[in-house]
Formats: C-alpha cells, structure tokens, sequence
C-alpha cells in the first residue's frame, strides 16, 4: 500500500509544479481534477462552475478525490503525491460560506492521507490562467480555511518553506522518510 502525500494549498501556490517535478524524477502522481471538472463544464457551456453552481462544482471534486484517494491506496509504489485532497473541498465551500450535505465531511474522515504539505501563498509566483478564476488575494483568503479544513479532520499540516522546487521536493522527501 502507498502512502499517500498531499500537496494542499490556494492557487498557484507551485503544487502542481511539484507534482510535475515528481514525476520528472519517477514518483507516482496524480494530478489534480479541478481542472477537468472545469473543462468539462465549459464544453456543457458553464463558464465558472464553482461561482454558479459551487455544489454541484464540489461534489464533482469530491467525486474525484475519492476515486484518487482509492486508486493511491492499491498502488504498490512506496509514496503517491496528490495534488490537493479532500478537505479542500470541505474548505472552499466554508471559504464561501455554502452549506453542503454531511457526506462530504464524512468522505474527509473516511479517505485518510499520511502526510499533509499546505503550500502557503506566494505573490512572486502567482500566475492566472484560463482554469483558474481566484487572484491572488482570493489565495491569501483561502489560506486559513485550508489549514483549518485539514487540521478538523485531524491532519498535522506541515507548511512547505518558500523555495526553489528542488529544495522543496528536498523539504518532502526528508519529512515523509
């Protein structure tokens, strides 16, 4: 079973760079499906799912965080890096102030991570693109509640340093063994 390490943070804060990164160098990755989520919204003619329908937009994260989750356990690889997990849906409806149904916090307790990395923002390597509607001070905003989201469902977040990506896959890979 592989244990399972995830990259949490706001946008465009360098996970999906690490992830990348890790990859590079041969580690199981999954990446993140906001952006499919997204995409796929767009060609049903949503143009930002999560402003107009922030439920139905979340339960499809949801949806996909479980699957990752799952498929992350029944890999026979020693780590799987995610990018982003669940609580983090449970933290940008919270951000938002949009109630939801009591499975997605039961989904949080139920598909457990090992380790949490919370990717804090980041101004000088903030960049908007065509998937992601938040700017940066909506990242700075998001900060706290994704720390939150994760420590309520019992996660110890250790906060990735503001470094180069070399140095941070460093950071992780000395913390997880």
């Amino acid at each position: 079973m592989s244990k399972k390490i995830v990259f949490a943070g706001g946008p465009a804060t360098g996970k999906t760079s690490m992830i990348q990164a890790l990859e590079n160098k041969g580690y199981n990755c999954l990446h993140e499906v906001s952006r499919q989520v997204t995409l796929d919204a767009r060609k049903a003619g949503i143009e930002q799912m999560f402003v107009t329908e922030p439920l139905l937009f979340s339960e499809k994260l949801l949806e996909g965080r479980v699957e990752q989750c799952i498929a992350a356990s029944q890999c026979k690889e020693v780590f799987t890096f995610l990018d982003r997990g669940l609580p983090e849906v449970v933290a940008y409806l919270d951000r938002n102030k949009v109630v939801y149904p009591e499975h997605f916090e039961k989904a949080c307790r139920t598909h457990r991570y090992d380790h949490v990395f919370i990717f804090p923002p980041w101004e000088d390597i903030y960049t908007q693109d065509s998937e992601r509607y938040e700017d940066f001070e909506e990242a700075v905003k998001i900060y706290p509640y994704l720390k939150a989201a994760y420590e309520k469902f019992g996660y110890k977040n250790i906060i990735l340093p503001k470094d180069s990506i070399e140095n941070r896959i460093s950071f992780v890979l000395d913390h997880i063994g």
